[in-house]
C-alpha cells in the first residue's frame, strides 16, 4: 500500500534516482489474495488546529537509518527539549530517585490539596521499549493538571533487558507505593510501549494475587501483540509523513541477534487473551493517523465485552502520541481527558 500526504511538500511533482513520482491521483486494486494495493493522495485535514496541521506538514527524521545508540540519544535530547516545554506551561518539581531499587522520576505539582495527598499516578513511559521518550513529557501536564504526584518508572529497556524485565520494575515500584497508598488511590498510565506495559501490568499484579488499582489509562497501545491490525498496515511511527513502518521492521544490522520463538498469545504478554473481567475503568486514547489504532479499539472492545468500564477518545487526524508534542491545541485537550478521567477515579480523601 503506498500512500502520500498532500501537503507534506510543497514541491512539484518530480522524479529522481532517490524518490518516487508523487502521485497525482488515487487508484486501488485487489489481488488474488485480497491485499489492497493503494495509492491515495491524503491532504491535511482541515478539521483539526492550524497547529496540528503545520505539525503535520513537516518531514519527520527517519529513526529508521539510526543505530539503537544514536536514537536513544536523539529521544533525550527530544524528550529534555519537550520536557522544558511542558514545564514553562505546567509548573512542576522533577526529582530522581530510586525505589524498590528501580530508578525513578517523581514529578510532584508545586501544591498539592490536602485531599490529594494519599493518591498517586504511576507513569509507564513510551519509547518502543528500548527508550525513554515519555518520562517528562507524559507526567508534567498530569501531575500539575490533577495536582497528584506521579511517578514515572524508569524501566530496565530492551534489548539489554528482555521481557518481563519491564513489567517486573513496574510491580516493583507499585508493591512499594501499597506501603503508603491504598490501591483504590493509584492509577497506572502510559504510551505507546507504556500503554502495552499498563495492561500487562495489571495481568501480571492479579497473577500475583495483588489488589488491582484504581484506573487505568492505555493511551495509543495494543493488546495483541501476536497479530498487527489494520492502521499499521496503512501508518507509521508519524502517521502519513516519513517512512512507514516502525525501525525495527527495517532489516537488522549484521551480526545482530536472532529473534527467540516465544508465544505471544500469553496472557502476560498479549493482555487481549487475558481474563480482564474485574479490571479498573480504563481510558482508551487513539488518533485517526495513529498506527496503533486499531490495537487501542480492539482492546478497548475486549474490554467492554468483559463488562469493564472503558471509555475510548479518538483524535481527528492526528499520529501516533500526538500529545508528546506541546504548542497543539488538541494535546492541551487531551492531556485534560485524561486529568479528568484520573480525578473522577481516583477520588479523594
Amino acid at each position: 500500500m503506498a500512500l502520500m500526504s498532500a501537503g507534506a511538500s510543497a514541491e512539484p511533482p518530480t522524479q529522481s534516482a532517490d524518490r518516487p513520482a508523487i502521485p497525482t491521483s488515487n487508484s486501488s486494486y485487489l489481488d488474488a489474495q485480497g491485499t489492497a494495493h493503494v495509492t491515495r493522495v491524503v491532504p491535511i485535514p482541515t478539521t483539526v488546529s492550524p497547529q496540528a496541521r503545520a505539525f503535520l506538514a513537516r518531514q519527520p527524521p527517519d529513526l529508521g537509518s539510526m543505530s539503537l545508540a544514536e536514537r536513544r540519544k536523539q529521544t533525550d535530547i527530544w524528550q529534555a527539549a519537550r520536557g522544558a516545554r511542558f514545564e514553562a506551561m505546567y509548573p512542576v518539581r522533577v526529582r530522581e530517585r530510586t525505589m524498590a531499587g528501580v530508578p525513578v522520576r517523581i514529578v510532584t505539582p508545586l501544591r498539592i490539596p490536602a485531599s490529594n495527598r494519599d493518591r498517586v499516578l504511576i507513569n509507564l513511559h513510551g519509547g518502543g521499549f528500548d527508550s525513554d521518550s515519555g518520562s517528562l513529557t507524559e507526567t508534567v501536564p498530569i501531575a500539575n493538571l490533577t495536582r497528584t504526584e506521579v511517578v514515572a518508572v524508569l524501566y530496565r529497556l530492551q534489548p539489554e533487558h528482555p521481557f518481563p524485565a519491564q513489567i517486573d520494575d513496574a510491580v516493583a515500584v507499585y508493591r512499594r507505593l501499597l506501603v503508603h497508598y491504598k490501591a483504590r488511590h493509584i492509577c497506572i498510565y502510559g504510551t505507546s510501549a507504556g500503554a502495552v506495559l499498563t495492561p500487562q501490568v495489571a495481568v501480571r499484579l492479579r497473577q500475583l494475587g495483588l489488589p488491582l488499582p484504581g484506573c487505568l489509562g492505555v493511551f495509543s497501545g495494543v493488546g495483541d501483540l501476536s497479530q498487527r491490525g489494520d492502521s499499521q498496515a496503512i501508518f507509521g511511527l508519524f502517521g502519513l509523513s516519513g517512512p512507514l513502518g516502525l525501525p525495527r521492521d527495517r532489516p537488522r544490522t549484521a551480526g545482530a541477534a536472532k529473534p527467540v520463538t516465544v508465544n505471544m498469545k500469553d496472557p502476560l504478554r498479549s493482555p487481549l487473551y487475558a481474563d480482564l473481567h474485574g479490571f479498573p475503568p480504563t481510558l482508551f486514547v487513539t488518533s485517526e493517523r495513529d498506527m496503533l489504532l486499531s490495537g487501542t479499539t480492539i482492546l478497548h472492545l475486549a474490554f467492554l465485552r468483559a463488562g469493564v468500564d472503558a471509555r475510548l477518545v479518538v483524535f481527528e487526524g492526528l499520529p501516533h502520541a500526538f500529545w508528546n508534542h506541546p504548542g497543539l491545541p488538541e494535546t492541551k485537550e487531551a492531556d485534560q481527558i485524561m486529568a479528568a478521567f484520573f480525578d473522577k477515579h481516583l477520588g479523594s480523601q
